[in-house]
């Protein structure tokens, strides 16, 4: 009994703490918006659809952090529409396949959002290319947040779609936002589980995970002492004749007319080495199983990233499966035949199955 109290009196204690005001900071959400350059001109690695109106947004997470995003609305549509938040890949910006999927989606009927993450981009957040298993969740639910107040869309059906490392992040937020109707994680990694083992678990024991730790804490001495954070690198460029295949993949979208944007990290510079260092020790689908409701992973068959939705599948419904298609309850991993990770960016393959995505989400979303 005595434990019980105590632990009650230790949570009001923190509750407290999280609910009482600064009395020197203002809680005026206006307070938090801050001006985005924003490109108004058409600069995606996509053309552009004569089905639906385009508009450049913006919003604010709980950070106070402003996010920049396109929105695709079908055109000729009455009332209140089912919406979807898009972001991913990792590294990579609007411009690039989050809003190809956000397009193709709004001539489905659907309103759209693809969003740049906080710190890249064209959204806000100081230092740059910093990355956040917290924050960028939370990006995540602050579309929610955007979306439930537009008055053409419906705030009982919001959806959401991850791609690559945002399909990790798409997942956590399914976990703990119920507002989120229906996930879709396309590609995805789990990037608290690549920075902790490693590629195939290639980096898997405490010694090389303590390793990495040295190496982090280093770096950020170094950084500190110079004033500026040292950037990690994009995509290799150019590409040694033995890079693994996969960074071949990487490398004929983000350093090609294919994928290349100025904006994005991957085409470019980069994270910031210390970047990602935060997924290290926050996993992010420790509650993955708690999700109720409805999950849709699609990965490729040939994908080398494709054990990171088998295991987010295996996580949510305790069912182990391995290059092929499964179903339990409402959760379905979808393999497609042949396809590599990078398949699933755009359309050159013709591999990514909108019309999956669009029964999945009018089902769900009703």
């Amino acid at each position: 009994m005595k434990h019980v109290i105590l632990s009650v009196m230790l949570l009001g204690g923190m509750l407290a703490a999280c609910t009482t005001k600064d009395n020197n900071s203002s809680n005026d959400l206006d307070s938090m918006k801050t001006t985005l350059n924003l490109t108004q001109e058409w600069d995606k690695t996509f053309p552009k659809s004569d089905k639906v109106e385009h508009k450049k947004v913006t919003f604010h997470n709980r950070y106070g952090i402003e996010l920049a995003a396109d929105m695709y609305t079908p055109k000729n549509t009455k009332g209140k529409l089912a919406a979807i938040a898009v972001s991913g890949p990792f590294g990579a910006v609007k411009e690039q396949s989050s809003g190809l999927y956000a397009q193709h989606m709004a001539e489905r009927g659907f309103l759209t959002i693809a969003f740049d993450p906080s710190f890249t981009g064209e959204s806000g957040g100081e230092p740059r290319r910093m990355a956040s298993p917290d924050i960028n969740t939370e990006d995540f639910l602050a579309a929610v947040d955007f979306l439930s107040t537009q008055d053409n869309v419906d705030a009982e059906r919001i959806g959401i779609i991850g791609i690559c490392g945002f399909g990790g992040m798409a997942v956590n937020a399914a976990a703990i936002d119920p507002r989120i109707k229906a996930t879709v994680a396309s590609t995805m990694y789990d990037m608290s589980k690549v920075n902790v083992e490693g590629y195939f678990k290639s980096e898997d024991t405490p010694a090389q995970r303590m390793e990495k730790r040295k190496a982090m804490a280093a770096q950020r001495t170094e950084d500190y002492k110079n004033g500026t954070y040292k950037r990690a690198g994009g995509v290799i460029d150019p590409l040694p004749e033995d890079a693994p295949w996969f960074v071949k993949d990487y490398h004929a979208y983000y350093k090609t007319k294919r994928g290349y944007h100025e904006r994005s990290g991957n085409s470019n510079d980069g994270w910031n080495v210390i970047g990602c260092q935060s997924f290290m020790n926050q996993p992010l689908l420790a509650w993955a199983q708690e999700i109720e409701n409805p999950v849709l992973l699609i990965h490729g068959e040939k994908a080398h990233s494709r054990y990171f939705s088998e295991y987010a599948f295996e996580k949510m419904t305790g069912k182990h499966v391995e290059g092929k298609s499964a179903v339990e309850g409402n959760k379905e991993l979808l393999i497609i035949p042949g396809a590599s990770h990078v398949d699933l960016y755009d359309d050159e393959a013709g591999v990514i199955p909108y019309d999956k995505m669009e029964a999945f989400f009018k089902e769900n979303l009703r």
